[in-house]
């Protein structure tokens, strides 16, 4: 097990330099192989090489995110910031900043369901109406996250907190049939999201950046023991996850149209990734928690 995971370190955790020197032409590949109107075999390595060089992008953000931030933190302007007290917990707590980001991610999804509510009756759209019943169950399950970090402090209660962890994990179970759905619906239509002009690559950066980040949080907050926080960023990374199966459709159906059947081979497979990815964190949480709230009722039997 160790020589593998040594393995794997040498091949997924690269330094910077490589990674760059990976990363930036297999992106570029990518992109030049979309744009042609031929399918061949090189279509199929450009997207293999695009999934390593993000795999490769994320792992090695983390070293590069704490090279920044010391730079960072000498900037005056955040000198300034810290002087405040709002400020000062705001960049050096990092419960509370995500605190916060609960309460916006709350309120983006909320208006991105009414948005797809309103774009599926009104043009009597399925996928409108998928999107819609997908966003809504990310929102119920920050809302339960964000009340009860309006009762109580994260890590206070981990009783409590794992309750609520088990409880997003029925509702990820739920939503990756949603999420099935919309995969079904693209993959059976051989269609694909859209974005109007340059757009699309407004739309690559931020979902390359969400994901990164999500995944990030993902490791960095499980030092704080707190369940609840952890549920946060596992709905971070589903939600990053479903961006880029968004961003990977509008790729392909800008520059792939005419290769109908490599667009519905890849859909299919990057959608079912995708899936298999959200069942695994669900079972997880779930089977985790079950464990935890299963230990604490012995404790107070024996006690």
């Amino acid at each position: 097990m160790k020589r593998l995971k040594a393995v794997l370190k040498k091949i997924f955790f690269l330094r910077p330099l490589p990674t760059v020197l990976i990363a930036v032409p297999s992106f570029i590949f990518v992109f030049v192989m979309l744009s042609t109107e031929e399918q061949n075999a090189l279509d199929y390595t450009a997207y293999m090489l695009s999934v390593y060089a993000l795999i490769i992008t994320v792992t090695g953000t983390a070293g590069a995110a704490e090279a920044a931030k010391n730079g960072f933190e000498n900037l005056p302007l955040i000198k300034k910031i810290r002087e405040n007290p709002l400020g000062k917990r705001l960049l050096g707590d990092a419960v509370f900043r995500s605190e916060i980001t609960l309460h916006g991610g709350l309120l983006a999804n909320l208006l991105y369901v009414a948005l797809n509510l309103v774009s599926g009756f009104r043009y009597r759209s399925a996928w409108f109406v998928s999107l819609a019943v997908y966003y809504f169950l990310l929102s119920a399950m920050r809302a339960v996250l964000v009340r009860y970090v309006h009762q109580k402090k994260p890590g206070q209660d981990p009783v409590s907190e794992f309750r609520r962890y088990r409880a997003c994990g029925v509702m990820l179970l739920l939503m990756n049939q949603a999420l099935m759905g919309i995969v079904i619906y693209i993959v059976n239509q051989n269609r694909g999201f859209s974005y109007p002009g340059t757009l699309i690559y407004a739309m690559a950066a931020y979902a390359f950046y969400i994901t990164i980040s999500a995944v990030v949080n993902l490791v960095k907050y499980r030092k704080y023991g707190s369940p609840v926080l952890s549920a946060a960023k596992v709905i971070s990374l589903t939600a990053a996850l479903v961006s880029m199966l968004s961003l990977e459709t509008a790729m392909i159906s800008r520059f792939g149209e005419e290769q109908p059947e490599f667009r519905r081979i890849m859909t299919a497979a990057s959608g079912g990734g995708v899936c298999a990815a959200v069942l695994i964190m669900a079972v997880f949480m779930i089977v985790r928690s079950a464990k935890e709230l299963k230990k604490n009722r012995f404790h107070n039997l024996e006690t």
